[in-house]
């Protein structure tokens, strides 16, 4: 993003960077997701649609990187493992077959659209560049959730949601910090 670095003191930044470490996390696990969920997809169409999200996912993690790295902070201490559980995860999803894998990228991109504009809402109006790089990201994450319902996502049950909100508050709350 070529926007002119805005004035931040030493908390914004701080604060900044370590929204962004959340978002990287996210975009670790986006990675992770999408091929777990490929390598068990059974239509073409939907391993093509996820094997498209994950590059575009890409673009996500060197963005959130970049940031991270400019705004004086680190990364997540914990992506290998994040990595891991995330792939896990995926390829479970997919082993249920594509509907319900489909639901599952469909439910977790409308959440990290939530997630993205909290991050817009708590990040400083002078912070340009952090914020033309999350809204990005979410105008991708909500072209993804389309894209997997246009391909048939079956929708999730609400318990099913509820854990998965439930399991993203924690996992962002360690993100922030480690």
């Amino acid at each position: 993003m070529d926007l002119p670095e805005g004035a931040l003191d030493a908390a914004a930044r701080a604060e900044a960077a370590a929204l962004m470490r959340v978002n990287h996390v996210g975009e670790v696990c986006a990675q992770a997701l999408y091929q777990g969920q490929a390598l068990s997809a059974r239509a073409p169409a939907s391993r093509r649609a996820l094997a498209q999200a994950a590059l575009e996912e890409q673009d996500h993690l060197v963005w959130s990187a970049q940031r991270i790295e400019e705004l004086g902070g680190r990364a997540s201490l914990l992506n290998p493992l994040w990595y891991g559980g995330a792939l896990a995860l995926g390829a479970a999803a997919g082993m249920l077959g594509d509907r319900w894998s489909l639901a599952f990228l469909a439910e977790t991109e409308h959440q990290v659209e939530e997630h993205l504009s909290g991050h817009l809402e708590r990040l400083p109006a002078e912070d340009r560049r952090t914020r033309a790089v999350v809204g990005a990201m979410r105008e991708d994450e909500a072209r993804h959730r389309d894209s997997a319902i246009a391909l048939g996502a079956a929708e999730l049950p609400a318990a099913v949601k509820i854990g998965m909100r439930a399991m993203a508050r924690v996992m962002t709350a360690i993100a922030y910090r480690v």
